[in-house]
């Protein structure tokens, strides 16, 4: 039990240090994640959930600003890491946070794929991590564009 704690403590500090991409979007949260989902539909990726953190808290009475995590994935790009290591199933499909900052600004937020998989020991440059990182980034590009 102290074993699998332990390994639990591990992934999760490593995971801490991961560096967030940000990408600012000039619409609502709630637009830009409407504007996400269908790009990631019309490339042929699933979104498997949309998780509204904001509405969660309003139901139990708590504030928080506006703030959303899209779930989705392709099991062509995904499939690579769970056969390089199945333990990257912890960190797949990808995710992606719409939030509204202290400033009334909004943001896609994403776990850079190379660290996420540098705690699976995949590198930085594994064909698997390069192409997330180019699919992430142009779809979260897209969701943003005037």
């Amino acid at each position: 039990m102290k074993t699998i704690l332990f390994a639990i403590f591990l992934t999760l500090a490593s995971s801490t240090n991961a560096e967030m991409v940000k990408v600012a979007s000039p619409y609502s949260v709630d637009e830009t994640l409407t504007r996400l989902e269908t790009i990631v539909t019309g490339a042929g990726a699933k979104v498997f959930a949309r998780v509204e953190h904001a509405k969660g808290a309003a139901k139990i009475g708590q504030d928080l600003a506006p703030m959303a995590l899209l779930i989705f994935g392709k099991p062509q790009i995904g499939t690579p890491a769970l056969q390089a290591n199945p333990l990257t199933g912890v960190v797949l499909p990808a995710r992606v946070l719409g939030y509204q900052d202290a400033d009334g600004k909004t943001w896609l937020a994403y776990e850079n794929p190379a660290d996420m998989f540098a705690q699976f020991d995949i590198p930085a440059d594994a064909p698997v991590v390069q192409k997330l990182t180019k699919v992430l980034a142009a779809l979260t590009g897209k969701a943003v564009a005037p």
